[in-house]
């Protein structure tokens, strides 16, 4: 049985208050298809590029963006691993929209033999580790950690699972979550793929927290801004049969919501404000944001076939959808055209 050792100190408590109050707020703003649409885009984006540059690969951001926009036919490892990860979280957004998923170790499974597809042999698909395997630091070149032997995982595996499905509702979910994350890693239950694998999870865990809109959100990236601090706090030194029962999570659990308090407050900034009813976006407003998603751009001559407003009308139009940070002016003159804003900025 699996009894992770934690203390809910001052520091924690408080953490877990603010995104409390962070969460009620967020969810209590109402924003635009179009909006949401973006958010959820771009926090993909971000995902992908920060939890697949933890694990060493090297694409800058720019990179990713326009892999997941334009997939290439030929791809390297480092663009399959964008590519792969960005599926996952689609695949989890989705299924989250329709009902909540249920957590079980099929799902983790799932979840690694996405991130790892055409990656790795087909043996290492969705399976737990049968083979031994070690944590070293590059910086030394030496071995730091020796995780649990390959036979110990299932059960190791079933005993996390078992702690976080019969922990909702008596623990809190910001806690849960923070456990299972380092515990996965503790476990190292698989060949490759274990901190990407960890990470979604989680994403799915967090979900259940009654943060609805967290799709649009990338506590990843908080992550990848100081790789070296991520690893010293969600991993652990030495033999784990040495170490198993001496293991203290509270650290970790404080820095795991600093993360998600760092996140919500950065996103905070790039979401609109909450909207007065003159700025309420009527249907001819939402035919060019729909048009923009559909086409990528728009330009006065393709809103004039949709609407039979005067040019001077669809010029108030335009400016009002600029002015309220939702589209931007591309071009001049004749060749002026309008484009989604970019929400997200790295």
């Amino acid at each position: 049985m699996f009894k992770p050792k934690y203390v809910i100190t001052n520091k924690l408590l408080s953490n877990i208050k603010q995104i409390s109050s962070f969460i009620l707020e967020l969810n209590n703003r109402r924003f635009s298809k179009i909006i949401i649409y973006e958010l959820e885009r771009s926090a993909r984006e971000i995902s992908a590029y920060a939890s697949t540059s933890i694990e060493g690969n090297p694409l800058p951001l720019t990179d990713v963006k326009q892999i997941l926009k334009n997939k290439p036919q030929n791809l390297r490892d480092s663009e399959q691993e964008v590519i792969n990860y960005n599926q996952a979280l689609e695949e989890l957004n989705k299924n989250l929209k329709k009902s909540s998923i249920n957590f079980n170790l099929d799902l983790i499974l799932s979840i690694q033999k996405q991130v790892i597809n055409k990656l790795v042999p087909n043996y290492q698909f969705g399976k737990l580790r049968e083979e031994p395997i070690f944590v070293n630091n590059p910086r030394i070149g030496k071995t730091v950690y020796w995780p649990p032997d390959a036979k110990d995982v299932p059960q190791l595996m079933k005993d996390l699972v078992s702690f976080t499905t019969n922990s909702k509702g008596v623990i809190d979910p910001l806690i849960i979550a923070g456990i299972f994350h380092k515990q996965f890693v503790v476990i190292h239950p698989f060949m490759d793929g274990n901190g990407r694998t960890a990470r979604l999870s989680t994403k799915v865990l967090l979900a259940d927290m009654g943060l609805n809109t967290f799709n649009l959100f990338s506590f990843e990236n908080y992550y990848n801004r100081n790789v070296t601090n991520y690893f010293n706090n969600v991993g652990v030194l030495g033999r784990y049969y040495d170490i198993a029962n001496s293991i203290d999570f509270t650290g970790w659990l404080e820095y795991f919501t600093d993360g998600i308090i760092d996140e919500l407050l950065r996103v905070k900034k790039l979401l609109p404000v909450p909207s007065t009813p003159k700025e309420e976006l009527m249907s001819y407003h939402k035919k060019i944001l729909e048009l923009i998603r559909k086409k990528g751009y728009v330009s006065d001559q393709d809103y004039k076939k949709l609407t039979y407003r005067a040019k001077a009308t669809r010029n108030l139009d335009f400016n009002k959808l600029i002015d309220m940070g939702l589209i931007e002016r591309k071009g001049k003159g004749k060749a002026t055209y309008y484009q989604l804003k970019e929400i997200f900025i790295n």
